[in-house]
């Protein structure tokens, strides 16, 4: 699925954003200390979707700002089965390593922090998923998107391989 990348226009689309994390870092110099903050920002329409971004600043509501940017210009379209994702699937990226599992209607998100940002951005309402390894936002966010962009719902298998949908299901 590495070759065919849903990348989705941001005109005409409402998205909202949520601030994942913030990280200070101090650069000591002959004049005293210079602080600076990073931000990761996921931002998505609550429909199918998302993506993410880091900006980096001397203030942080520019660093907030500048991470929404950079999430407009990376927006991927997820595949969305009654409120959560068709399949199972695992990623990883750097020492995270993330699990998604489909749940029935009425479960809620079961994710932790970052990965509970990216999925609720997306428009994931019933959802398993388990962090292992690394717990570093960065990595756990690039991670869930990995996952998220290897989804693929029936109707695109079925064109892929050429035959019904009924087959796909059939066998």
């Amino acid at each position: 699925m590495t070759g065919d990348i849903r990348k989705v226009k941001t005109s005409d689309l409402e998205l909202k954003d949520r601030l994942v994390a913030i990280n200070r870092v101090t650069k000591v110099t002959k004049g005293g200390r210079t602080f600076s903050f990073s931000a990761i920002v996921v931002v998505g329409n609550e429909d199918g979707v998302v993506g993410w971004g880091l900006g980096k600043a001397s203030e942080v509501t520019t660093a907030i700002s500048k991470g929404v940017d950079a999430a407009k210009k990376n927006l991927i379209k997820v595949p969305i089965h009654k409120g959560t994702i068709p399949h199972e699937q695992e990623a990883k990226f750097g020492g995270a390593r993330v699990f998604l599992k489909p749940a029935t209607s009425g479960t809620g998100v079961k994710a932790g922090g970052a990965m509970r940002s990216v999925l609720e951005s997306v428009g994931v309402h019933n959802i398993l998923a388990k962090s292992k390894g690394s717990s570093n936002p960065h990595n756990l966010v690039k991670a869930t998107m990995a996952a998220l962009l290897e989804l693929r719902d029936a109707h695109t298998v079925a064109e892929h391989r050429g035959v019904t949908l009924d087959k796909v299901f059939n066998g």
